[in-house]
């Protein structure tokens, strides 16, 4: 029983940050005119604004989401985002261009977590290889030794991604309200949208939460299946 409940509560922890974030993306979804330009455009804009030419604004490749590349230089935004005229739209592209000022003023969480991503990446598949060679390698050579050495390693590398997960959090958080809402706050937005805008930029910002959760739940479980 305990174990079944303990199970249900990860399950909300998880899957409730997303299920949040995508109701609150959803509920100001819809189309205003009164918007003098698209999610897009506004993105362009405020680029160009802040002497940002260099980036770019494209439509985002099919399950991507909306995010800021700063390897090719693209704020890339999903269709509903970049041709749409819904508040979503318009707090949504100021967050990812948050992401640009972040790059291009040399915020050091965003350039940690961007040299940390790449690390991860092979990390991670290292990572997932020993801790599945540990028992074998253990067995083979009869040496505990070397499962000791094995363990350390991949709890090392799984850790670099829990670490990017980690990091992911307040550089969102940073982008969507010391960037983003002081941009749109200027006037791009009407004063009774500003309290939407913000809980909105909070969804934008918490996005990765169920990743975190996933990824600090899967190190845990990793950890215990080696113990064992």
């Amino acid at each position: 029983m305990q174990f079944v409940l303990l199970l249900i509560i990860l399950v909300l922890l998880i899957l409730g940050p997303q299920w949040w974030v995508r109701s609150v993306l959803a509920r100001y979804s819809k189309e205003d005119q009164e918007f003098p330009g698209t999610g897009g455009e506004l993105a362009r804009h405020l680029l160009k604004r802040l002497s940002l030419n260099h980036v770019k604004v494209e439509s985002t490749p099919e399950g991507q989401g909306d995010h800021y590349d700063p390897v090719s230089g693209f704020v890339r935004l999903s269709p509903q985002n970049l041709d749409g005229r819904s508040l979503t739209a318009i707090v949504t592209a100021a967050h990812e261009v948050g992401h640009a000022i972040q790059d291009a003023q040399g915020y050091a969480p965003f350039r940690w977590r961007v040299r940390l991503v790449g690390v991860a990446q092979v990390a991670e598949r290292l990572g997932s290889f020993l801790l599945f060679a540990v028992p074998v390698l253990t067995l083979i050579t009869r040496a505990p030794g070397a499962g000791v050495i094995m363990f350390l390693a991949a709890a090392s590398t799984l850790g670099v991604g829990l670490l990017v997960q980690l990091m992911t959090l307040p550089v969102e958080w940073n982008a969507s309200f010391s960037r983003a809402m002081p941009l749109l706050a200027s006037g791009y937005i009407k004063q009774e949208q500003l309290p939407a805008a913000r809980r909105i930029l909070r969804a934008c910002a918490l996005t990765y939460l169920a990743s975190s959760l996933a990824s600090l739940l899967n190190f845990w479980r990793w950890m215990r299946l080696v113990k064992h």
